[in-house]
């Protein structure tokens, strides 16, 4: 007779980041499974708690917060200005990105009226603020934005309703350099995060109809996507620049870095501070 975890005890073990083999322990009596349980959930709060004591005693921002400060120092130092856009975004800007009524992400979008809603990307704002730096500064113009964003997402535990973004921008350079630099700005990031496992790959894309990723880990989960100009969507604006940019996750970021299967324990959470279970 092979005795399984309940749903109930799974549950709260994977809450606790139990490792694969724990979470596949098989016993002989249900006796034997619930003195298992009791055994492991004391050994896996005790870590939590130590993990915990650590934060406050070293640490005292969350890992979200390290990575944000890391990568703004990277990305400065390499000649990218920070930019801060708001975070509610107008329709009318949505349309200048072709998504109207009938495009698949507008049924993501959380509009607070009719006419504005939580920005669902960076890129509007980001195409908006480029118009002028572009007539105001010298050439390559680069930019960044590191902000929140917001999805009615539901394809499970690699994605969340609200998320960090980290967008960079180049403008400016010549033709033939564009995919040389987004290689070297998809390292330049993945490896600031600690990914050293990463790929470049060609993916069809719902706005700007064809992407690079950045896929990292064993399961090659999308950290970051690429796209370059001129393109079509550079219309609206009056852009008529070469340019490469890229989003990246930076709760996806942490997952992989940290070989997690939680996004939602890298972000914004009332249950988890730094990836570590409160309710310990």
């Amino acid at each position: 007779m092979s005795i399984t975890w309940t749903e109930t005890q799974i549950r709260r073990l994977k809450e606790l980041d139990a490792s694969e083999l724990e979470l596949n322990r098989r016993f002989e009596s249900i006796t034997a499974r619930e003195r298992g349980y009791q055994e492991l959930e004391k050994k896996l709060v005790k870590k939590h708690r130590e993990e915990l004591k650590e934060f406050r005693q070293i640490y005292l921002r969350p890992r979200l917060c390290r990575l944000e400060s890391k990568l703004i120092k990277v990305l400065v130092k390499q000649g990218f200005a920070q930019v801060t856009t708001p975070i509610i975004m107008s329709k009318g800007l949505l349309n200048k990105m072709s998504i109207d009524a009938s495009h698949p992400l507008n049924a993501q979008i959380y509009w607070l009226d009719r006419n504005k809603c939580l920005r669902p990307m960076l890129a509007p704002h980001l195409y908006f603020v480029l118009k002028d730096l572009l007539r105001l500064w010298d050439k390559p113009v680069r930019i960044f934005e590191v902000g929140p964003c917001f999805r009615k997402e539901s394809e499970g535990s690699r994605h969340s309703s609200e998320f960090t973004m980290l967008n960079l921008v180049e403008m400016g350079l010549p033709l033939e350099l564009r995919q040389e630099r987004i290689g070297q700005l998809g390292a330049l990031v993945s490896e600031a995060a600690g990914i050293v496992d990463y790929q470049f790959k060609e993916v069809t894309s719902e706005i700007y109809g064809g992407t690079i990723d950045i896929v990292a880990g064993k399961d090659q989960v999308e950290i970051g996507s690429a796209a370059m100009g001129p393109h079509d969507l550079d219309r609206p604006w009056k852009i008529s620049e070469t340019w490469v940019g890229i989003g990246f996750g930076l709760e996806r970021l942490l997952m992989v870095a940290q070989n997690s299967r939680n996004l939602g324990k890298m972000g914004r959470s009332l249950t988890y501070l730094d990836g570590i279970r409160l309710n310990v």
